[in-house]
Parts: structure tokens; sequence; C-alpha cells
């Protein structure tokens, strides 16, 4: 019976977007940047009541014993929401990506041919503990004129409920059609596997979330999928680096935020420069609390740290580390031999996610761009770049590792599609 009601309610909401799609493909920009405009106003005049929603599942989380990481992404207050409120506006100053004409030829026939870029209808994104996800993902769906079901998960229940019920009533308030923002309240898991089967109702389906989630969406889901990936992101210092700039990198890759996907969590480093490097790196990662694992060469190095009075929390590496997304104050070292075998590690072990050089050597820096692969690689910055805001795109619905249809951050456009018209004057075919 409880399956029977979470079916139920994943079905009704999400049958009342696919009606309200239909309405917002044809809407005008005007119509969709008011409602954007609308959508911030209201997340301001609600902050009250969106904090105490959240505080009630940081509670809740403290209580299970939910690691610090991750409780810093549930956490709201008023500056994450005005955040939140900001990154809609952000969008109604981007141009619209609907009816961009793409191309425009007359055929042989005479038949003038046009491709133009529409809205993909429904979009559905299961997340996971990040409450934002739901005003950037609503935000960023409406104003490609889809219509989104929104499926958080359990740990940000209160806070996603609050959040997108006052992003739809705002929305709707200026005319968008009801249903355009729909939210499944049901935390059982079945929500997820119940909205994986609703090839035909809904368009597209994005997992945002830890390697569990994505996987599971991609293995089970008969609605297409736009693969969002793990952040197991490296950052390779090469002999030719700067090395103050080195240090600074490796710090703002790793320590910025431990629990965001574009977090470094393995730093390769070329052995020739390990004893003069990684001191001082270990030290500043220290003062940020990070854990080492780390290779034979780099754990000695370590203990002669510690022997000369510095405080380190470090052990050996196993093979398990050089694969791990720990989204936590820990870091994988390894000691390579040059760029080619950085490059291997990172292809070997890397989630096709961020991957950065620091060299000064371009020959160095030119080949490892070249030959890494992934959907955002860097010379000489820091992974946390990677970022739909960052790339100016605005708020981003996620990070896409895959290689169809979206890379890299990703926001309106590969939310649209696109048909072809066309239009003849009586001509038939022989």
């Amino acid at each position: 019976m409880k399956n029977d009601q979470v079916k139920a309610e994943v079905i009704e909401i999400a049958q009342a977007a696919k009606a309200a799609s239909a309405e917002l493909g044809q809407t005008s920009l005007d119509a969709r940047n008011g409602a954007l405009r609308a959508m911030a106003a209201a997340l301001r005049a609600h902050a009250d009541e969106i904090v105490a929603a959240n505080e009630r599942d940081m509670e809740a989380a403290r209580a299970a014993g939910t690691k610090e990481s991750l409780l810093d992404r549930l956490m709201l207050d008023e500056g994450r929401v005005e955040a939140m409120a900001a990154a809609l506006e952000d969008l109604v100053a981007l141009p619209d990506p609907l009816g961009e004409v793409q191309e425009r030829r007359a055929l042989y026939n005479g038949i003038e041919l046009e491709r133009v870029s529409v809205p993909l209808g429904v979009v559905a994104v299961v997340y996971e503990a990040r409450p934002n996800v739901t005003a950037d993902a609503a935000g960023i769906c409406l104003k490609a004129g889809n219509a989104c079901v929104l499926r958080g998960g359990s740990m940000a229940a209160a806070s996603n409920a609050a959040i997108a019920r006052v992003l739809h009533d705002a929305a709707v308030e200026v005319g968008l059609p009801a249903g355009c923002i729909g939210s499944i309240a049901s935390t059982d898991r079945a929500a997820t596997d119940e909205l994986m089967q609703l090839h035909g109702i809904v368009d597209v389906l994005i997992p945002r979330g830890g390697a569990g989630l994505i996987r599971h969406c991609v293995e089970c889901s008969k609605v297409p999928v736009i693969e969002t990936g793990t952040g197991n992101c490296h950052v390779y210092v090469n002999a030719s680096a700067d090395l103050e700039k080195a240090k600074a990198i490796v710090v703002n890759a790793k320590c910025r935020r431990f629990g965001v996907c574009n977090a470094a969590e393995t730093l390769l480093v070329d052995r020739s420069i390990a004893e003069q490097f990684l001191p001082p790196v270990f030290a500043a990662l220290a003062d940020h609390g990070v854990a080492l694992h780390c290779d034979e060469a780099s754990y000695a190095i370590a203990e002669r740290v510690v022997a000369g009075g510095g405080e380190l929390s470090f052990e050996r590496a196993d093979a398990s580390d050089w694969e791990t997304e720990y989204l936590a104050p820990e870091l994988a070292v390894k000691c390579v031999s040059g760029v080619d075998e950085a490059i291997d590690h990172v292809n070997a072990f890397g989630t096709h996610h961020s991957e950065a050089i620091v060299a000064q050597d371009s020959s160095a820096a030119e080949r490892f761009l070249a030959r890494v692969d992934a959907a955002a690689v860097y010379a000489n910055a820091s992974t946390a770049f990677t970022d739909g805001g960052q790339f100016g795109m605005g708020a981003e619905i996620g990070i896409s590792t895959q290689k169809l249809h979206a890379r890299g951050p990703f926001a309106l456009q590969a939310l649209t599609s696109y048909k072809y018209v066309l239009r003849g004057d009586g001509q038939v075919r022989a």
C-alpha cells in the first residue's frame, strides 16, 4: 500500500508538470523573466521560513551523526537564501535559449528549412542534501521553458519543501501554469524508482549526488539520463611549476569547500621537487585539518616533517585511495616521474570531471590539457572554478561527465532541443 501511495504521488506531480510544459513552451521571454524575478523576491520575503525549515533538517542531520562536510552542503542561512535569489536574477540577464534559429537554408525543392531551439519538456532532477539545487534547478528549467519535477534527498526534506512551495506559488501568481514546479514530498526511495519509469511523461532525468545514486539512475532509468558525475579531481604539480602559485592552487582546490564535486582529492607531484614542495604544502593543508593518504615517497617526507616538529595527520595510501572522492578534509598524495605518468594516473583513476596541472613549461601543460580525458582541464588554476556561475552560465543544473548532449557545467542550452520547421508552397515528393 505504501508503494502504491508513493507511485500515485509521483505520477500525479509528473502529469501536472507534463500539462504545464505544453503551456510553458509557448510563453514569452518577458513572462519567464517576470516569473524568475517574482521567485527571487519570494525567496527573500520567506527567508525566515526557509531558514527555520532548514534548521529542522540540520538538527535531524546532526543527531544522525552526519559529517561536517555534508552538513555544510545542507546548511542554509540568510546569506545562502540571498545567493539563491541572486542566482535566479542572474538568469534574467541571460539571452532566451528558445526560438533561436540555429540554421536556415532553402532545400533543392524550394522548401525553406529552419532548425529552431525548443524546450525539452519535463525535466526531473533527483538530488541529495543540497537544498540550493531546488532553486537553481527550478529557475533554469523555467527559463528554458521546461516544467520540472524535483526529488530532493530525505536529509533536506523540510528545506526542499519550503523552497519549492515558495517558488511555485510565486511563479503561478504571475501567470505561469500550475504544476510548472513539482516537488515530490515522499522521502521513500521508491519515489525515485517510480520517477525513472515515467518514459513518455518525463523527458529527461538529471541525477545530482553520490556515485551510488548516479549509477542507480543510469542503470535503471527508462527515462533518458544526463549523467552528472562524481569528482575524483587531481592537481598535478610539474617540476617546472612556480611553487608558491602551486601551493595556493592546491590549498584552494582542496580546502575551499571539502564537500563539493570540484574539490581536489589527489595531489600528484614530480619526484624531483617533492622534497622542496611538499613540506610547506603539508603544513598549509594541516592548518585546514586535512589528513593525508601518502604513497611511499610522500609518506617518507611526511615523517621527516613530523620529526622536525611539524604536526601532520597522515597514513600510507592503499589502492582504494586513488579512486576515492573523499568530500572531506582528506587528500591522497603521490609522487610521479613526470607529466606522462601524471596523465596516465589521472586517466586511470579520475572521474572525467576537473583536472589541473601547475607548470611553467608550456609543452608539459599543453600535453596535459590535450591528453587528459575530463570535462574541464586547467593549466595553472584551481579546479574550484568548475561551476556554472564561474563559467558565466548563471546557476548551473549540474556538471556532466558524459560526452553526449552535455559536458561540464550545463544550464540553459543543455535543457533545450531543436526541431526542424519547413515552409513550402505545395511541394510533393516524387
